[in-house]
């Protein structure tokens, strides 16, 4: 099927900080219709795997959002991330989220891109930039958790627990984090 879009207008919601509230109004195949949606900023994602440890670092934090909808799940389980709100190349703004959320500072050099896509399609189409890196215990130089207001945890995942975990619908994860997993063991050797 083939689509003609012929009008395209965003109008405001309300007030707004990291998100903006819209209404699209838009003509597709000579229809008028409507969508509610959030403008919103792009993000980097970074599977983090500790090799002395054979595991995985996750991030754990409460999402009010999945808790409104879902109040049996307290805190989400999901990749080091963060939003690209800076003039930064996107491997520095990983290398920033890394030493955040985590206490872990990794030579950018060292940040691989896997891919991108598109998160909460029929919501915000916001893209997330995908990425990879190893740590090790000389990269620790502090706890982590965060900044501001955010209350992260860490927790080491281990390697032959993961693709269990993925299956585990009784903790919470994004998409993003599963298939990071999915690349990982799709991958024949990790340096």
């Amino acid at each position: 099927m083939s689509f003609k879009i012929s009008r395209f207008t965003i109008s405001d919601l309300k007030e707004k900080n990291y998100v903006q509230p819209v209404q699209i109004n838009y003509t597709l195949n000579n229809k008028e219709l409507k969508w509610e949606a959030v403008k919103t900023h792009d993000s980097v994602s970074i599977l983090l795997y500790h090799k002395q440890k054979e595991s995985f670092l996750l991030v754990k934090q409460f999402r009010p959002p999945v808790y409104m909808n879902h109040s049996e799940y307290t805190q989400t389980y999901e990749l080091c991330a963060g939003i690209i709100d800076k003039n930064s190349s996107l491997e520095q703004i990983a290398k920033e989220e890394i030493l955040e959320e985590c206490g872990y500072d990794v030579d950018v050099k060292s940040i691989k891109k896997i891919t991108s896509f598109f998160t909460n399609v029929g919501v915000s189409g916001a893209k997330q930039y995908l990425f990879f890196t190893t740590i090790n215990d000389t990269q620790k130089v502090n706890d982590g958790g965060g900044i501001h207001t955010e209350q992260i945890e860490l927790e080491y995942l281990p390697i032959n627990e993961a693709k269990s975990f993925i299956f585990d619908e009784s903790k919470a994860k994004t998409p993003g984090l599963m298939f990071a997993f999915y690349w990982f063991f799709e991958q024949k050797t990790i340096k």
